[in-house]
């Protein structure tokens, strides 16, 4: 069983007729994403990989009702995207775009909670449900079925684990980016709990890097929440204090979010912390033993 999308979840990509909406709805409809339309503001009435392009998300919402949308939209124009979607019933949102203006982000996610919807980013690389369901741009060909749940800030960091474990035959049930960005839908706390009650994911792994305190506050809950096993990767190790490390969360401030801070909280919980995204596999076959 995944969680948050499966094989029938009924997605609407926003922006799909420009070049990054176009090509990964291409990608997703390969890896077999239940995807029934798109939208882009007057090019209602085109067709995008065989599916209906309108005009808006409540035209398309008339035609093909939606679950999910992914919006491959500018980062200014983002938090009309998302609103029009929310507005219009959709229930998961996944937002790619990175630098989302910050108050635009809070009153996304805000707003979100008012719906009773989903958010997935921004920032982030989406969500996949292995062999079923991919809403994101990640590649396809390292996401197949196994026992093992990901959670992730970084997006290169967690396909380098998902290869690693593919080449040692180990599959995942779903793989979630949380976003890089300052203010994300979705925590760590949010996927752990759903991981927790899905009786396929039989281990997790908890990608995480330097900055803010979510991993601090994920260690929390799985000492005295989860019963399944977890393991974790952290990047930025070496990160002198106030280096921004790629994401705008990546940030080391006033002592907090500081790489040792997360490896204690982490190893306190009873969570091992690999060293390098090589060991991940041996730590995931050990706990699966």
């Amino acid at each position: 069983m995944s969680i948050f999308i499966n094989k029938q979840t009924r997605v609407l990509v926003q922006g799909i007729t420009g070049k990054q909406g176009s090509f990964h709805t291409a990608q997703m409809l390969e890896y077999g994403t239940n995807i029934v339309a798109g939208v882009s503001p007057g090019k209602g009435g085109q067709s995008v990989e065989g599916l209906p392009v309108y005009d808006t998300v409540f035209a398309a919402m008339e035609k093909e009702p939606v679950d999910a949308s992914i919006l491959f939209i500018p980062a200014p124009f983002a938090k009309d995207a998302a609103y029009e979607a929310l507005s219009a019933g959709v229930k998961i949102i996944v937002l790619i775009p990175e630098h989302i203006p910050l108050h635009d982000a809070m009153d996304i996610m805000a707003y979100a909670r008012k719906q009773d919807a989903v958010v997935v980013g921004p920032n982030t690389f989406g969500l996949v449900s292995s062999g079923s369901s991919k809403i994101g741009i990640m590649p396809n060909r390292y996401f197949v079925p196994g026992p093992v749940g990901i959670v992730s800030r970084s997006g290169t960091l967690c396909y380098e684990i998902v290869g690693h474990l593919t080449e040692h035959d180990i599959g995942t049930t779903t793989v979630v980016g949380l976003g890089g960005d300052r203010v994300v839908g979705l925590n760590f706390i949010d996927v752990l709990s759903r991981f927790e009650e899905d009786p396929e994911t039989k281990a997790v792994i908890l990608v995480g890097e330097i900055g803010g305190s979510s991993e601090e506050e994920a260690a929390a809950y799985i000492s005295t929440s989860m019963k399944k096993p977890v393991i974790a990767y952290l990047a930025g190790r070496s990160a002198p204090p106030g280096k921004r490390m790629g994401h705008a969360g990546a940030i080391i401030e006033r002592g907090r979010g500081t790489f040792e801070s997360k490896v204690k909280a982490l190893n306190a919980a009873g969570v091992e912390v690999a060293g390098l995204p090589t060991e991940v596999p041996a730590l995931i076959k050990k706990i699966l033993s």
